[in-house]
């Protein structure tokens, strides 16, 4: 009963992170223009992440993401790793 509610509170807050990642996909963005280093951007990485892993692991990789996302952390592609693929 536990694990569900757990479950369950997990999937509402990604769905709450995924609307206001749409919000600043929208809103914002257009305004910053095109800063991304990386492909995809860090923004649909982070969206991509939450879908496929989850709470916990989505926000730990979107963060690792973000935080390599300047002058001298590299660019190209960067794909979010499977369910099933080890972290980099």
């Amino acid at each position: 009963m536990l694990h569900n509610l757990i479950n369950n509170l997990e999937k509402y807050f990604v769905k709450v992170l995924l609307f206001f990642i749409n919000i600043y996909k929208v809103f914002i963005s257009p305004y910053l223009g095109q800063n991304c280093r990386y492909h995809p951007t860090c923004s649909t990485y982070a969206k991509e992440a939450l879908q496929i892993h989850g709470l916990r692991k989505g926000i730990a990789l979107s963060l690792k993401r973000i935080s390599k996302c300047h002058p001298f952390g590299g660019s190209g592609v960067d794909l979010v790793p499977g369910k099933d693929e080890p972290k980099n």
